[in-house]
């Protein structure tokens, strides 16, 4: 193509680049009215990341100097004849890809010799005050990419609703707990956990967090539930009246009647590792995941130290329940323990889970635990261990002020350190309405290792 035919092509070019510019700007404006206040501002806050990137990277020192001319600087030089002005050194500029959603800004930069992870963490604040961010986090996002996640607000500091859609979920084993503290998405994997323990003050979300799940994963017939409710002693009293009838056992307060279903459920735990190979050709359920016939079964231990408690005293009556205590631990420890591959979860909440609430033998062998306000350092370290005392800032008693009702803290597999994940509150009705719904599902796992029917719950 001659020079004179490249020159006609101009206009084409430039009107074909301005119609792309004008479509863009169209479906730009659309999506702005259409959209809330809130995500009004991020898309705001997001023409400003873009437009003022380059000079922020340059002032934050995310930039690298290329002192090699390139091979276009190079032929120039040649056609000069080597008498040229020597080609000046280039400053590169990460590139970056920004979305925005209600909460802020998603960055995703690109990563440069001498500006790694690291560079873009310790210029982390500087970014939360040039976007006018509550805080900015930064993560790996594979080779090459970093994750800048910014907000304007603490997505902490907000109460959210849970409505659940009573869809049957594709994976049993993934758990949506909430939004962290960057208003990104925690999902715990519960495959291959045999326990998971749940700490925090009356009232601040222990039970909420348990009926979201009982109501999530309710619609899958691959999941039954059971129940020992230390702080009721029937299921109409208690916070599991609403999920009763997708329950296929369920006990109150009396340590008697929980340790008759400890026991069946070890029992169970039994029957099936010796049934598993025949029934499931494989000796761990979770390689082939949880069906109808052989379900992930769930059982929900709410205010744990009633039935772990020491009792002391010399009566016959206080011996009973001393005796009843420590076989309960003894159970339970052995479905943690033991109940992993064959398909059964524990999951233990209490106030403070301290050795004498949760047994360490027990709590120690939890792999997954949270905890919502605590009063004291002592209780936090019980629930989430030692290393909390080195995280004061995520500490779950920083979280007694009534905002922070429903938030939680704990480890995530991949991050450093502890974060703090806002829990959605589940409604009353809701929670009645997706039981209803699904008490057709509840079977007796027992009775289906048997081959007989095994239809509805019980009670004791």
């Amino acid at each position: 193509m001659t020079p004179v035919e490249i020159v006609g092509l101009a206009p084409t070019v430039a009107g074909a680049v301005l119609a792309a510019l004008l479509v863009w700007l169209l479906v730009w404006t659309v999506l702005y009215v259409r959209a809330d206040r809130m995500m009004r501002a991020s898309m705001r806050q997001a023409i400003r990341v873009r437009s003022g990137w380059r000079r922020l990277a340059r002032m934050q020192g995310l930039t690298v100097t290329d002192r090699t001319p390139t091979a276009l600087a190079q032929v120039g030089a040649g056609v000069n004849g080597g008498q040229g002005k020597r080609p000046e050194p280039r400053v590169v500029v990460p590139k970056i890809r920004v979305r925005s959603d209600r909460f802020g800004v998603e960055v995703r930069a690109q990563t440069l010799p001498r500006v790694g992870l690291s560079d873009y963490q310790k210029a982390a604040s500087y970014l939360a005050d040039a976007w006018r961010c509550a805080r900015v986090s930064v993560l790996p996002d594979g080779p090459g990419t970093v994750r800048i996640r910014g907000v304007r607000h603490d997505p902490l500091a907000a109460s959210t609703e849970h409505v659940p859609s009573g869809e049957v979920p594709e994976v049993v084993s993934r758990w949506a707990l909430g939004l962290d503290e960057y208003a990104s998405d925690v999902v715990v994997s519960l495959a291959e956990v045999p326990g998971v323990t749940v700490a925090g003050l009356p009232g601040f979300g222990k039970t909420s967090l348990i009926n979201k799940l009982v109501c999530d994963l309710a619609p899958s017939p691959a999941v039954q539930f059971a129940v020992a409710d230390g702080k009721a002693s029937t299921a109409a009293e208690g916070d599991y009246a609403d999920v009763a009838d997708r329950l296929f056992s369920f006990v109150g307060d009396d340590l008697a009647a929980g340790n008759e279903l400890f026991s069946r459920m070890v029992e169970l735990r039994r029957a099936r590792a010796a049934a598993i190979r025949s029934a499931l050709g494989v000796r761990n359920m979770w390689h082939c995941g949880p069906r109808a016939s052989w379900p992930l079964v769930v059982l929900i231990i709410d205010e744990a130290h009633t039935f772990f408690r020491e009792h002391k005293g010399s009566d016959p009556a206080t011996k009973k329940l001393a005796a009843l205590a420590a076989e309960n631990a003894r159970l339970v420890e052995d479905l943690v323990k033991k109940g992993r591959s064959v398909g059964i979860l524990v999951i233990l909440a209490t106030q403070k889970a301290t050795g004498d609430a949760i047994p360490t033998f027990i709590r120690d062998v939890c792999p997954v635990g949270l905890s919502f306000a605590q009063k004291t350092i002592e209780a936090a370290v019980a629930a989430l261990g030692e290393d909390i005392r080195n995280w004061p800032d995520v500490s779950p008693v920083a979280l007694q002020d009534p905002t922070y009702v429903g938030v939680a803290v704990m480890t995530v597999q991949g991050r450093e350190g502890f974060t703090r994940v806002r829990t959605p509150y589940v409604d009353d009705a809701h929670t009645a309405r997706i039981a209803a719904e699904t008490a057709h599902l509840t079977r007796n796992p027992s009775a289906l290792l048997n081959g007989t029917a095994g239809h509805g719950a019980e009670a004791a």
